[in-house]
């Protein structure tokens, strides 16, 4: 009877290792989709030079859902509070540290697999330029807790490479 039980549950777990391996692997596109917290921005220069343009200690997101739009908002650590609680009182020096501070857009995307790029469509964002681009990110990393997309054609600091990190929200 021991030995039954043994054999059973041996080929219980060989069964169940024989379904999990036969699942195909998730696509890029739905390794993407959920929230994951911007941990830092890099720019490297043609010439090595490395900046942090939104500080050291960054916060923001970039969330996908499942059909296909997203949302990116990037936001330095430290920005200045404007006096008086509104938004609409900032000083000139106020708002143009929290303009070069902050960048977001949202939009539709989209994933080539074979090219492991994601394309941002823009739909609106608070760089004005923006609005109604595509802009194509390679996927040079994706697990399930960590996202590195790079632009390799910056313009900021260009010609420049560009590189954001996330890991995935808890």
């Amino acid at each position: 009877m021991r030995s039954l039980r043994i054999f059973v549950a041996a080929l219980a777990l060989a069964l169940c290792a024989n379904i999990a391996s036969a699942q195909p692997a998730k696509s890029l596109k739905d390794q993407l989709v959920g929230t994951w917290d911007f941990v830092i921005a890099e720019i490297i220069s043609a010439d090595g030079k490395k900046t942090l343009p939104f500080g050291d200690h960054p916060k923001g997101q970039i969330i996908f859902t499942a059909d296909g739009h997203f949302s990116q908002v990037h936001v330095s650590g430290g920005l200045p509070k404007i006096a008086g609680n509104n938004r609409l009182n900032g000083t000139d020096a106020d708002n143009r540290a929290i303009v070069q501070g902050t960048l977001s857009f949202f939009g539709t995307y989209s994933v080539d697999e074979a090219k492991r790029t994601v394309t941002f469509n823009i739909a609106a964002s608070t760089y004005p330029n923006a609005e109604g681009t595509s802009q194509v990110r390679t996927i040079d990393k994706l697990t399930a807790d960590e996202f590195v997309n790079t632009n390799p054609g910056a313009a900021r600091d260009g010609p420049a490479r560009a590189a954001n990190f996330y890991r995935r929200a808890k």
